[in-house]
């Protein structure tokens, strides 16, 4: 799985009461390659044996029915004591609970992966324990580094972190038209640093400015190495809440394009809701200049947070990112696709594009052309590449294997 840790190196424990549904899924499991499988009848069982576990499980696969606590009872318990780092719930019930279990797992840093109907199925598993693959991949196991503000004018200098990029494809006939670009900082020790691990500290030494100018020159380098080739593609680049609060940064960032010989309508630059909670009025100023100079501009994660209505209204967006935690198993969960629905209706009526992110199932793919959304971005279609690797990278979406 390029990397990333494969199913079978999971730690999977079965919370099930009924041993026939217990054993059944025990055996999923064992031929999906899963090497370490725990398995309990009730929360008070599961409990005693995690509180025992020497290494933490993936993923806990709980059935809401159990005969001494209900479900979501025993995943409060395992979240509050950080006893597991994801869940799938397996019923037959009605998915409505899925939403709050989300919100109590989460606001103890517990994954909900998702909710398996009853018959278990090898697919149904593997879907979900491919999405946890997928999310530690990008995110969770990732270990603490401290990293020093002279480290990382250090890495800035020798130009340590580098643009990688992901596609997006139309769903109508799938054809890649853009990729995001994603910063990687990649270490003289040979170890490789996500975002997350680095942005924040780049916002506190005031050095986000001066990153984000690297990764679009390096962006718009790699857009001419590409079209050279014939491949033509748009990019989206993230941008900090500190890029807004500069004034000039329009004017920098169309001098960067234009000494590339591209045109800004060519770039998407993309904010997050809580890129424009600061000072709102300078944020606007900035957004404006950059849409009169012609950049596109994405608000990413839309419906994650308390304004997204309020910042549509407010900034002149041409496009919404719709959040991976509503596509994701969206074609099973009739909530996600009322979203989904209602995103893509407010899109229409804005006359803005729409991208959905977090798109890992052929389901998914499937119920959002239906629904008419414009772009799809996720692992079905590919994972990030560096910038050397992206035509091989088309091509290979564009002639899957067989």
């Amino acid at each position: 799985m390029d990397g990333d840790m494969a199913i079978s190196h999971l730690i999977v424990m079965v919370v099930e009461d009924h041993g026939f549904q217990r054993r059944l899924a025990l055996r999923l499991l064992a031929e999906l390659g899963v090497q370490q499988r725990l398995e309990a009848a009730d929360g008070a069982a599961a409990l005693a044996l995690l509180s025992r576990q020497a290494l933490m499980p993936d993923v806990l696969l709980v059935d809401l029915d159990l005969p001494d606590m209900a479900g979501i009872e025993f995943i409060r318990r395992v979240a509050e004591g950080k006893l597991a780092r994801a869940v799938v719930l397996a019923c037959a019930l009605d998915r409505e609970p899925l939403q709050s279990v989300q919100n109590l797992a989460r606001s103890h840093g517990l994954r909900v992966l998702g909710c398996i109907g009853k018959p278990m199925t090898v697919g149904k598993l593997q879907a979900v324990l491919e999405d946890y693959a997928a999310l530690i991949d990008e995110a969770d196991g990732d270990p603490p580094i401290e990293i020093s503000p002279a480290m990382l004018r250090s890495a800035l200098d020798d130009e340590e972190i580098s643009a990688w990029f992901q596609p997006q494809a139309t769903l109508a006939n799938g054809q890649v038209v853009a990729v995001e670009v994603l910063a990687r900082w990649q270490r003289p020790d040979g170890v490789t640093l996500r975002p997350q691990q680095f942005i924040p500290l780049l916002e506190s030494a005031a050095l986000i400015d001066r990153m984000t100018e690297q990764m679009l020159v390096q962006a718009c380098h790699w857009k001419r190495q590409w079209a050279l080739s014939g491949l033509h593609l748009k990019v989206s680049l993230n941008l900090s809440m500190h890029n807004l609060g500069q004034f000039d940064a329009a004017d920098r960032y169309q001098r960067i394009v234009r000494e590339h010989r591209i045109e800004p309508r060519e770039v998407v630059l993309e904010l997050t809701e809580a890129s424009l909670m600061g000072d709102s009025a300078n944020a606007l100023n900035v957004l404006a200049r950059l849409r009169l100079k012609g950049f596109g501009l994405s608000i990413d994660d839309f419906g994650t947070g308390y304004s997204s209505l309020a910042q549509l209204a407010q900034n002149p967006f041409t496009e919404l990112k719709i959040d991976r935690s509503f596509v994701s198993g969206a074609a099973q969960q009739p909530r996600r696709r009322a979203v989904i629905e209602a995103s893509l209706e407010l899109a229409r009526k804005l006359n803005l594009g729409v991208v959905a992110e977090g798109v890992e199932q052929v389901d998914d793919w499937q119920m959002l052309a239906e629904l008419g959304c414009n772009y799809a971005q996720g692992y079905l279609i590919a994972r990030p590449v560096p910038g050397d690797q992206v035509a091989e990278m088309v091509a290979r979406w564009r002639r899957p294997e067989c």
